[in-house]
This record gives structure tokens, C-alpha cells and sequence, in this order.
């Protein structure tokens, strides 16, 4: 049996498809998940990226190892999608001990937190993804158990209180977070390691692209992978994605191999362009140009205007924006920079009251 596909039909699923999710936005969505544990790298020989810090956690990791001790607390930061976990999951791989994983917004109640301490065993990491959303009791719950291993309950009511102080298994907490000014002061103190993940270069995005295309059996090109890895944001979770979109649109309409030929064409059917950029962050950009002057212009008034959560602006699309220089955060506002002119095709723009020829 046949398929036959015109450009129409794959357009019009790629259009059915991007209005459930954004394929150039870096969180996980629950159906990641599997595919994201498929391809994750287990060692550092694999793990692709962040040069500087994988140094330094390996010297940290063979010290420990020689001194027979558990490593210090590690928190990781930055953008979503930059491989917090995935770096977790390497640590404890390198390590030889197992690692618990759980998230802030999970731990609401005491007991989930007091549980997952209490079932450690020594040497165990324990991974908390967006730590930054720890409530109150969760946080100081874990102060005594992150620096004395030990952890502090009550039992009784009124004048039969009692505290206990029950010892914990010395452990390891990798806190990560996308947000690293909202952690508590006291909890961002008890973290002996803290490094921040950059944005990958276009050669590493590359090397990824291989590495996926290899892991789930798609024929890529050289050239295909950097035509993708162009468009990746500087995100490895981005570029996965978009490798299963472009490998579709391959099968469809080509031999299945990706060239740099068929990877633009289809991610121009995606409507991302050479920076990355999707329909979002264009109507972002074009709106503070054509309706505010380039700026600037308050968040809440972007939000409204182009239909988005404010929380949506701040986490998803400015990142990189500001990263790329093609937005500025200011006290008054938001304002786009010359070269966002440029990158849109503007000509004969007025920016501070002078006029400009890109």
C-alpha cells in the first residue's frame, strides 16, 4: 500500500500540529518524556556540551570517589532544555550509586518530602527539578537534612510534643532550576557546587543532531544536521524535536534522508526561520516595532496584545531573544535592538528619532 502526500497535506498536519505545541519551545511535555530517556547520554564521554563544567564535575567526582565520600550538594541553572537532568542522571552513572527523581510542585505536603529522605540510602542522589517552587515547609525540612544529615520531626500535640532528630544516610541533592534568583537564600547557601548551563554553540547542536538521528536510525547529512542545528535555539531539547519533524517530512516527501535541503525545506513549512524564531516571538518582536517604535514597552501590554501569559514571555521566548540581541530588558520596558530590524526585513526605520538605512 501507497501513501501519497502533497506539500499541502504536510503543511496542513505541520500547522494541526504546532497549534498543539510549539516545537521551538524548550519545556518537557509529558509525551517528551519517553523519547527524551531514549536518547539521553549516560557518561561524559556522551554527553554533548558544557565542556567547562563537565571538567570541573569530574575532578569533583574523582575526588569523592577517592575520598569515599558522598559529593556536595550541586545546583544546576539556566534555560529549559539545556540537559540539568540529563547531567543528574550522568553524575549518578559516574558515581555507581542510584538516583531519585522528583520535582518541586510534587512535594507539597511534609510527608512526601520526609518520605523520599527517609527511603535514601547513603550515597544516593536525590534530584529536585525546579527547586525554585519548594514551599516553606519543604525548604526547612530540608535545611538539617542537606547540611547535618539529620532530619527534625515532632509527634504529640500541645504539652506532649516531642521533637525527634532521626539521622539520615549521608546523600547528595541536585537542585535544578530555571530561576535561580527565586531560590531562598538559605537554601541557595547550602549548596556547595552551583554552575550555570549556557546555550549550546551550533557545532554542538550539530553533534546532538547526529547522535539522535544515529540513536533512532535516520539518515542525516552533515550539512542537515547544521541546517537544523541553525534553527535549534541553542537547545538540545529543541533540536530533538525538530530532528522528528524534519525525519518526517523526509519520509513523506523524499527518500527519508535528511540534506540540508529537505531540513529547510520543512522547517520553512514550520514557519522557523534562520534564528530560530517561530510565529510567537516574530508577532513579538513586530508588535513592539509597528505599534510602540521599537519601544519600550511594558510586559503586561506585549502579553495582552499578542494574547500570551506573562509568565509564558518571561520563560519561554525572551530568554533566548535577549540571548540573540534581538530584544532588551530596560527599566521602562522592553525594546528591540538594531539588528532585530535587520533580522525582520525592516528598512528606513526611525530608532530614537533618527533615521536608519538596514
Amino acid at each position: 500500500m501507497s501513501i501519497i502526500a502533497d506539500d499541502n497535506d504536510f503543511k496542513s498536519s505541520a500547522i494541526a500540529d504546532k497549534k498543539k505545541r510549539s516545537v521551538v519551545k524548550a519545556e518537557c511535555l509529558d509525551n517528551d518524556k519517553h523519547f527524551e530517556n531514549c536518547i539521553r547520554p549516560k557518561t561524559f564521554d556522551t554527553y554533548i556540551g558544557q565542556s567547562a563544567l563537565k571538567e570541573t564535575l569530574k575532578i569533583t567526582i574523582a575526588a569523592a570517589k577517592k575520598r569515599e565520600l558522598p559529593l556536595d550538594h550541586l545546583l544546576f541553572y539556566g534555560p529549559p532544555g539545556l540537559g540539568k537532568t540529563t547531567l543528574a542522571g550522568v553524575i549518578a552513572e559516574q558515581m555507581g550509586v542510584e538516583i531519585k527523581i522528583t520535582s518541586a510542585p510534587a512535594l507539597e505536603r511534609p510527608r512526601d518530602i520526609i518520605g523520599i529522605l527517609m527511603s535514601l540510602k547513603e550515597g544516593e542522589i536525590l534530584f529536585i527539578d525546579e527547586i525554585h517552587r519548594l514551599n516553606k515547609v519543604a525548604e526547612e525540612i530540608l535545611y538539617p537534612a542537606m547540611e547535618d544529615f539529620f532530619l527534625d520531626m515532632t509527634t504529640g500535640k500541645s504539652q506532649t510534643v516531642k521533637t525527634l532528630r532521626i539521622p539520615l544516610p549521608k546523600f547528595t541533592l541536585i537542585g535544578a532550576t530555571t530561576k535561580a534568583g527565586e531560590l531562598s537564600g538559605p537554601l541557595r547557601d547550602r549548596f556547595g557546587i552551583i554552575h550555570r548551563l549556557e546555550f549550546y554553540t551550533e557545532d554542538e547542536l550539530s553533534q546532538v543532531i547526529t547522535r539522535t538521528a544515529g540513536i533512532l536510525d535516520i539518515e542525516i547529512t552533515e550539512e542537515g544536521a547544521h541546517a537544523i542545528a541553525k534553527r535549534s535555539r541553542g537547545t538540545p531539547r529543541i533540536a530533538n524535536r525538530l530532528v522528528k519533524r524534519v525525519a518526517d517530512y523526509a519520509l513523506v516527501k523524499h527518500d527519508g534522508k535528511i540534506t540540508e535541503d529537505v531540513a529547510n525545506k520543512s522547517l520553512d513549512i514550520l514557519k522557523i526561520d534562520n534564528f530560530g524564531l517561530d510565529n510567537t516571538d516574530r508577532s513579538l518582536l513586530k508588535l513592539i516595532i509597528e505599534k510602540y517604535d521599537g519601544g519600550p514597552v511594558g510586559i503586561e501590554t506585549i502579553a495582552a496584545a499578542i494574547g500570551e501569559d506573562v509568565r509564558t514571555i518571561e520563560d519561554v521566548c525572551e530568554p533566548f531573544l535577549l540571548q540573540a540581541g534581538l530584544l532588551q530588558r530596560t527599566p521602562r520596558g522592553r525594546k528591540v535592538t538594531p539588528e532585530t530590524y535587520r533580522h525582520l526585513g525592516y528598512k528606513n526605520i526611525n530608532i530614537n528619532g533618527q533615521k536608519s538605512l538596514f
